[in-house]
């Protein structure tokens, strides 16, 4: 999901400023209450639309909220979570603060961030309110109450994990020839010319790529929790460009051009093209590998001393229109069927928000025996989670990288 540019963010302040907002939302003290009133609503869930495995988990999800609690559930497919942001800014704008046409949003980040500013989220504390929960784990995923350093103070409920993950063929790189930090990448690859590569910014796995790099090299990372310094954003950021600088010329085509994507750089993998790429999800070596995409001999490493990783969340907007069945369909996504069947490579791949040890015997049960994939790193084989940057750093560092380099490209 794209980020929301600053330009759009402004545009979002200067047309909400003068409607307040009404963001009170159903009573949940009787979650009773709440099912019955959801009875026979649609919501229309915006959200990404651009996998097929991820549409088919959309219809699962519809065709499982229709049987058990008669909600009609649309995917209204985005490709830029800003559009549906849009939507709710132009009904506020134009006063429409009940009957609104977004239920439901697939969100984090610069959007999340802006929507909570301008007051166009559903009452604080729904998501904590909601019967499942109970089954989070808050305590060991810092990132489920603080989306991009903004506390999320329960205006957005997880419903999945990511986390950045380099892949290689091991029938060609020997694992313990593999980087296991960004000094040690750059090395690899002065090493193996040719062999490694990112996506160019805005691209989202290339744009993480960056704040990955940048979170190793800063001189001081607590930058990084704090919105950008323009007075100090040059000399925080000169570590990370000259980083660039010495990778570009040992990278894929000498760094004058660069993959479109993750997809891209997951055929350039097959073919033998590039030896490292990475995902933002630990589970897709796994799922290519299942989809006949990739050969059997890719596996998976990280660094030790941690790689990025967030969570992603579902929003409710302050004038949803069928805001029963939203709470309804949020709670629904972090029961431990729909956070089971998400963490399926078979479905999805998508690590869960949930605690193994809240969960009852028989779902912990049901986690353990799934079949992560020969490429999949257990959770514990993980690392730790370096948290994302505040959001206006993604901004302010794709503006520089196209600067600097989008005239070669």
């Amino acid at each position: 999901m794209r980020l929301m540019t600053g330009i759009f963010a402004a545009a979002l302040m200067a047309a909400t400023s003068s409607f307040p907002a009404k963001a009170a939302g159903p009573e949940l003290s009787d979650w009773a209450v709440v099912e019955k009133a959801a009875t026979g609503q649609t919501v229309y869930f915006n959200a990404w639309g651009g996998s097929e495995n991820i549409n088919a988990y959309f219809e699962w999800v519809g065709a499982e909220m229709q049987s058990r609690y008669g909600v009609s559930v649309v995917q209204v497919k985005l490709e830029d979570t800003a559009s549906a942001v849009a939507k709710v800014i132009a009904e506020k704008a134009a006063g429409k603060n009940d009957g609104g046409s977004v239920d439901l949003i697939w969100i984090n980040g610069e959007n999340f961030v802006s929507m909570k500013q301008q007051g166009l989220l559903l009452t604080p504390g729904w998501a904590s309110s909601l019967p499942n929960w109970a089954y989070v784990d808050v305590e060991n995923q810092p990132t489920i109450l603080t989306d991009f350093t903004e506390p999320t103070e329960g205006l957005e409920s997880p419903w999945g994990g990511a986390k950045m993950v380099f892949f290689h063929d091991s029938a060609r790189t020997e694992a313990f020839a593999m980087p296991d930090n960004a000094t040690a990448l750059l090395d690899w690859a002065k090493k193996n010319p040719g062999r490694f590569s990112y996506p160019a910014p805005p691209d989202f796995t290339g744009s993480s790529f960056l704040k990955q790099v940048l979170s190793e090299v800063i001189a001081d990372p607590s930058k990084l929790a704090k919105p950008v310094s323009e007075e100090t954003f040059n000399a925080d950021v000169e570590p990370l460009f000259a980083y660039l600088d010495q990778l570009h010329p040992a990278a894929w085509r000498s760094g004058k051009t660069f993959p479109q994507n993750y997809s891209d750089m997951k055929q350039k993998l097959a073919d033998g093209e590039l030896d490292i790429i990475f995902a933002f999800n630990p589970s897709e070596a796994s799922a290519g590998i299942k989809a006949g995409e990739l050969p059997q001999t890719v596996r998976s490493f990280t660094f030790s001393k941690g790689t990025l990783g967030n969570t992603h969340f579902v929003a409710i907007p302050y004038n949803a229109n069928a805001k029963e069945g939203a709470l309804v369909t949020a709670n629904f996504l972090i029961s431990p069927e729909a956070q089971l069947r998400k963490q399926d490579p078979t479905y999805w791949g998508d690590p869960t928000v949930l605690a193994m040890s809240k969960l009852p015997e028989p779902d912990r049960a049901a986690f353990k025996a799934l079949d992560l994939g020969a490429a999949t790193l257990a959770p514990d084989k993980l690392g730790p989670v370096i948290a994302e940057p505040h959001a206006s750093w993604m901004e302010r560092i794709e503006v520089e990288w196209r600067r600097r380099y989008a005239s070669g490209n």
